[in-house]
């Protein structure tokens, strides 16, 4: 079992930030009943981070007093991007009025090791809050965590009251935020919850249209590859790709090389195919070696892109993998219904690693 949440395992469709009666009722819920905030231990350590980004190390003694937000993630992960801008916007409100949020960065893929790939992205995605690097999971391990994402959040005496696994639970988790700072005395707690207005890869998924699950390239975990023969891993092999696919099948065309992690287009005009149903199409991938680009085109049922296209691909298609990221290819209107999607490479050297849809 993957430690990330995929869609399949994330708990339903997202939180919307007000839902009048439900909200009010949760909130007297969460006012009244201490119950539903149990301690659940102290705030483990931070000492086995591997490197701090836009802080000094901190520590939990360091951090009494103080409301702490701890949020596991790792930069490609779907899951969490579409959680980034709760985040952020509970940063921006709530951190003069006591709230500390601590972003674990724990890597899934190799080149989510490189503290520079992290740094960037972290530059780009917005992240503002202090980053715990940590490339060994020791953080990870003194939590006990399995998920990305995953939050936890301790009160101004470094207990443990609340956690949440994978997406949603946005209204319940800034209550617990408003609750914890209002109980540390903070007398600047604007009970109103967030609004955000997310774009791009960050837009919640399209839950009621999604039956495409998150897919592994790398043959350590891949499934539904039409072509897959062990006996042509980890070396250079000419694939001619199935004539048909099967919904949540996918297939290559051209020379590549299939390692545990990643498909290797070795000439250009390699071609990845996948047959999916959903209102989005993500891709995690990037050069092989940094300073390369890598031009690409896309197709939806062997025609130009148009109106469907994501924000990493222009209307005709075309796009450019300069990064190691998440490239989202394809946002398309509705009526959703089953599609074929294709990626061609107009050089070699590019990696990819995983789909995700929306």
């Amino acid at each position: 079992m993957s430690r990330r949440v995929g869609t399949e395992d994330a708990e339903g469709p997202v939180d919307t930030p007000a839902r009048g009666g439900l909200v009010r009722s949760i909130a007297h819920r969460l006012a009244g009943d201490r119950e539903l905030l149990p301690d659940e231990g102290r705030l483990p350590s931070f000492d086995r981070a591997t490197g701090w980004l836009q802080s000094d190390p901190l520590t939990p003694v360091a951090l009494r007093g103080r409301v702490v937000l701890v949020d596991f993630w790792t930069y490609t992960c779907v899951n969490w991007l579409r959680t980034l801008p709760y985040l952020s916007a509970w940063h921006a409100k709530y951190a003069d009025a006591g709230l500390s949020i601590i972003g674990v960065h724990t890597p899934e893929f190799g080149f989510e090791h490189s503290l520079r790939n992290v740094r960037m992205q972290a530059q780009d995605l917005g992240v503002r809050y202090p980053v715990a690097i940590d490339n060994d999971y020791g953080v990870w391990d003194e939590f006990a965590n399995h998920y990305w994402p995953a939050l936890y959040i301790a009160d101004a005496a470094g207990r443990i009251r609340f956690h949440h696994y994978g997406e949603g639970e946005y209204e319940r988790t800034e209550m617990v935020i408003q609750r914890l700072l209002v109980d540390a005395g903070s007398p600047r707690v604007d009970r109103e919850l967030v609004l955000v207005d997310p774009v791009g890869v960050e837009v919640a998924a399209d839950w009621r249209s999604l039956q495409s699950p998150e897919t592994y390239l790398g043959y350590a975990q891949s499934a539904g590859f039409a072509s897959e023969d062990p006996a042509a891993f980890d070396r250079r092999h000419a694939y001619s790709g199935a004539a048909r696919l099967p919904l949540n099948g996918w297939d290559l065309t051209g020379e590549w090389t299939v390692t545990s992690q990643a498909v290797v287009a070795d000439r250009s005009g390699g071609r990845i195919s996948f047959a999916f149903h959903a209102r989005d199409v993500n891709l995690v991938m990037g050069p092989a070696r940094a300073g390369e680009s890598i031009p690409f085109r896309i197709l939806l049922d062997g025609e130009a892109v148009g109106d469907s296209r994501g924000t990493d691909a222009a209307a005709d298609g075309t796009g450019v993998v300069l990064d190691q990221k998440t490239y989202q290819l394809v946002r398309q209107p509705e009526p959703i219904v089953d599609r074929l999607f294709e990626i061609e490479f107009g050089s070699p050297g590019v990696e990819a690693y995983c789909f995700t849809f929306g």
